[in-house]
């Protein structure tokens, strides 16, 4: 009677590594990437910790630091003039979220084959390329009453007396900031869309018009799940730039008439008030609210892509199914309580092990 055999049958289906480690080779890789550690933990995360450490004392940059606890963070949630920043944010979000849907159908128009394709994709990033506090500059003067936009409309006949002074008016100037960000960075939102909608394999549109699904059926159920980590990557970077929008604000207002989003008021209270303590303590703050928006954005896509699979996921889940299987299989073979095999054997006096009997 043959009993049945299992997912490895012998320990000798491990692959043995002749090859002893390169101990040269890998002291090359460890130096190469000492120095950028090192550059990252002494102007990224020692400065960040100390600014932790900041936000519980009130200090300024000259003077005897005074220990306050969490007044500082109480502050931020109790002033009205911080709680109106935050709710500017709310602005810029909305703004994010338009950018992404007008870059994604932009994208997905130009990811294929139309005249003057690769001008307009060209004249879309050019605006990328410009200096942000150039950018301000221009919407600053496009904006000011009687200059480009005003003139504009009055070609189309609009008075100049019925529309509004978009900069001062608090109904729509944080409108106008918003416009000029989503102008700024649609381009190159809708870039990274096209390189990740021109990987899909152009078989499976021939395949999607053989079976007549249409192009908004294409679209739903081969380019968005297709992109579908490169549009969790744009709204993940669109909503923290919406969250810590400074140039617009700080370039074209300087913060007025109800403009200051979080960042203006924060270089505000740390240069010009020389609160370093509150302004620490509101980046930390800041830095929590972006990391909650990432982890709710995050969970909001898994579901809304809970269905979609374009077969990797799968794939990848057979592969772990699989390898679980072949460990265990080492393991029972092996007799061995703990730990798995692995799947190289270093070092040239290492004995292959003798195959089970079944």
């Amino acid at each position: 009677m043959t009993t049945s055999q299992p997912a490895v049958s012998t320990a000798e289906a491990v692959p043995f590594n002749k090859q002893p480690r390169d101990w040269k080779k890998i002291g090359i890789i460890v130096l190469f990437c000492a120095l950028p550690i090192a550059l990252l933990v002494v102007f990224t995360y020692l400065p960040f910790f100390q600014m932790c450490g900041y936000s519980f004392y009130k200090m300024k940059y000259i003077g005897t630091p005074k220990f306050i606890g969490l007044k500082n963070y109480t502050d931020i949630f109790t002033r009205p003039d911080l709680l109106a920043t935050l709710k500017l944010s709310l602005y810029y979000m909305v703004g994010a979220l338009i950018q992404v849907a007008l870059a994604l159908y932009l994208a997905t128009v130009l990811a294929f084959k139309v005249k003057g394709g690769s001008f307009f994709k060209g004249a879309m990033f050019f605006p990328y390329l410009i200096n942000g506090i150039a950018i301000g500059f221009i919407f600053k003067f496009f904006y000011t009453r009687g200059y480009v936009l005003d003139s504009v409309l009055q070609w189309c006949g609009f008075s100049l007396d019925n529309l509004p002074y978009w900069l001062r008016d608090q109904k729509v100037n944080n409108w106008s900031l918003v416009a000029s960000s989503v102008w700024r960075y649609l381009g190159q939102t809708m870039i990274l869309f096209i390189g990740a909608i021109m990987s899909i394999d152009g078989s499976l549109y021939e395949a999607a018009e053989i079976d007549g699904a249409n192009k908004w059926q294409q679209f739903k159920h081969i380019i968005l799940p297709g992109i579908q980590t490169i549009l969790v990557l744009n709204i993940i970077l669109s909503i923290t730039g919406s969250l810590s929008a400074f140039e617009a604000p700080y370039v074209i207002t300087s913060g007025a008439n109800g403009t200051g989003t979080f960042f203006v008021q924060m270089d505000k209270i740390a240069h010009s008030d020389q609160k370093v303590g509150l302004a620490s303590a509101m980046a930390v703050v800041l830095l929590v609210i972006i990391m909650i928006c990432a982890l709710i954005q995050k969970v909001v896509m898994n579901y809304l892509f809970r269905d979609a699979d374009d077969g990797t996921t799968k794939a990848r889940k057979h592969a772990q199914k699989v390898e679980k299987a072949r460990k265990k299989a080492l393991r029972n073979q092996n007799k061995v309580t703990v730990g798995a095999a692995p799947l190289f054997k270093n070092g040239s006096g290492a004995k292959a092990e003798t195959a089970v009997e079944s």
